[in-house]
């Protein structure tokens, strides 16, 4: 009997391969993939090619991947626990450093907060209970995805659409979402809160949607967890008296965090329980490691310190600085990221090429990251990036923008 089921609604690794296999190619042969370094000094590599770098595509926005206090907070955790990990799930049996680094989270985010470990494997086990109803009083809500969401919350459509009805919406369209809204009870949004590829979410038009129709929402804050907001507290969850039931903020803890894994924050213990208990990916017989759980400790009281703040307006200094050198689609917003736009997959790969040969470490980004003749090179900014080796960066970049005759 022939299948006749409509296969290929939500992914097609086939025609993703097809497409973009060739400018993966092109990225490796071009010595920029597949990088093996070491680490010279702070945001300094050596790769296998023996070329110096300076790293302009991490996601360190602090810089705290090399602070020393993490660094000895890893190894103290170590040394605390007598253990890499405890081999087991962890709804079952865990460390209790790591209930206790949970619950300084909670406090720090003021939130109930749950670790993974990665955001992907947060959003793998959560959004299908949500699509569920679990979460919405057994009621599945419509899920709502934005066009440009993360790849770590797209990949579970398949998975959602199981459970309920899966739309993608238009990027920051809140007409598209407030005509669902209009039709259907219960509805939920999936989106970032500051955009991988820059940009942010429309969280005034959002929380008004919340408000008017009760829109539940789930949002990706991992770009701006800590880099921004006070005591790092990032873009969405300041925008928020307090964290309701109707909320989820998903955030990596790997990133301008200076640790690793993923974070959920929960507006109550109940849905915490149901993500123990059901939660898949996020369960399985791994949690937190140990040096993870001190680094996040160690993170935490830098988090409470006066150097977070001091550290952030760094980070934007540095942000205004490249600004007033280069003028990106992202100019005058609070994100580290910039794109240069360069069209075509091939003149990103040719751009990256030149300045990793120069000694700076860009990212060329093409679909499927980006869309199809939208390539890029995505620039990130850290805040223990010094002034000169942007202005160089800059000099260089423009320099080789006029020679390859690029148009951003």
């Amino acid at each position: 009997m022939e299948n006749t089921r409509q296969l290929n609604k939500f992914s097609n690794y086939k025609k993703i391969i097809g497409i973009s296999d060739n400018d993966w190619h092109s990225a490796k042969t071009g010595r920029i993939s597949e990088l093996n370094v070491v680490v010279k000094k702070c945001n300094y590599l050596t790769d296998q090619f023996g070329r110096e770098l300076h790293h302009f595509c991490t996601t360190s926005y602090l810089g705290l991947d090399y602070h020393q206090d993490i660094l000895e907070g890893a190894i103290n955790g170590l040394i605390t626990a007598k253990t890499l990990r405890i081999a087991n799930s962890k709804n079952r049996c865990k460390l209790q450093m790591l209930e206790q680094y949970e619950v300084e989270l909670s406090s720090l985010f003021k939130s109930t907060c749950l670790s993974t470990l990665s955001c992907s494997a947060a959003s793998s086990g959560l959004l299908p209970l949500l699509a569920s109803g679990a979460l919405t009083n057994d009621c599945p809500p419509i899920m709502i995805f934005d066009k440009h969401s993360h790849y770590s919350m797209n990949h579970i459509k398949a998975s959602c659409a199981d459970e309920s009805e899966v739309v993608t919406a238009p990027h920051n369209d809140i007409s598209f979402i407030e005509e669902i809204c209009k039709k259907r009870k219960n509805v939920a949004y999936i989106a970032d809160g500051l955009y991988s590829m820059g940009g942010k979410a429309d969280i005034d038009g959002l929380l008004h949607l919340k408000s008017r129709y009760g829109l539940f929402l789930y949002l990706d804050d991992s770009h701006a967890l800590s880099a921004f907001g006070e005591q790092g507290s990032g873009f969405i969850r300041p925008q928020l008296k307090e964290l309701d039931d109707r909320t989820l903020i998903v955030a990596s803890l790997g990133k301008a965090f200076g640790a690793s894994g993923g974070l959920i924050m929960f507006g109550n213990e109940k849905q915490k329980n149901l993500m123990y208990r059901y939660g898949g990916p996020s369960n399985w017989s791994q949690s937190l490691n140990s040096a993870a759980i001190g680094a996040g400790l160690a993170s935490i009281k830098i988090h409470r310190s006066a150097e977070l703040p001091a550290l952030q307006e760094k980070l934007l200094a540095n942000i205004q600085l490249f600004d007033s050198l280069i003028h990106t689609e992202q100019h005058n917003t609070n994100t580290a990221v910039r794109l240069m736009n360069c069209g075509t997959a091939e003149k990103a790969n040719a751009l990256a090429i030149q300045l990793a040969d120069s000694g700076f470490f860009t990212s060329a980004v093409f679909f499927p990251v980006v869309p199809k003749n939208k390539a890029a090179i995505r620039i990130t900014l850290r805040a223990d990036m010094e002034y000169e080796t942007i202005y160089s960066f800059c000099s260089k970049l423009l320099s080789l923008i006029e020679e390859n005759k690029i148009t951003n």
